[in-house]
């Protein structure tokens, strides 16, 4: 299990002499590494599911701010984290491989990024996106009346 956050930890690793402070990565910009490297991997329609996608459509349109990490929580300990995502994918994509891809990016993304071990990345494919055809599509697809004088 990952060990609790003690925010007044400072990150290990290497710091110039004479440099001395603390560096602090919030729960929100580890998720947010994690979606970006996620939204990356061709054949990710969306992070989320489609009915909180439409809420957050709600959310945009009365002038809330976009979360770009939506879709992706964070379990942070002092050196690990644990990372869960649940995404929508594009109809067409083989799924199995879309959450192996979408795991090692987001493995390599945070370890790289923030320094932190990954423990696990959890991969839930919540819905798969089939794309509305567009009217002239549609219209190529109706059965033509034929017309008997």
């Amino acid at each position: 299990m990952v060990e609790p956050l003690d925010h007044d930890l400072p990150l290990r690793g290497a710091q110039p002499a004479g440099a001395s402070g603390t560096t602090k990565l919030t729960d929100l910009a580890i998720a947010k590494v994690a979606a970006g490297a996620a939204r990356d991997i061709p054949g990710v329609h969306a992070l989320g599911l489609g009915t909180s996608r439409a809420l957050g459509a709600i959310r945009d349109a009365v002038g809330s701010t976009y979360e770009p990490a939506h879709g992706v929580s964070v379990e942070v300990g002092t050196t690990q984290v644990a990372i869960d995502i649940v995404l929508t994918a594009s109809f067409g994509v083989p799924l199995h491989e879309l959450a192996s891809k979408v795991r090692e990016s987001v493995f390599a993304a945070v370890q790289e990024l923030t320094g932190l071990q990954v423990i696990e990345v959890n991969i839930e494919i919540g819905d798969v996106h089939i794309p509305v055809p567009d009217e002239r599509t549609a219209k190529q697809h109706e059965p033509r009346r034929v017309e008997h004088e």
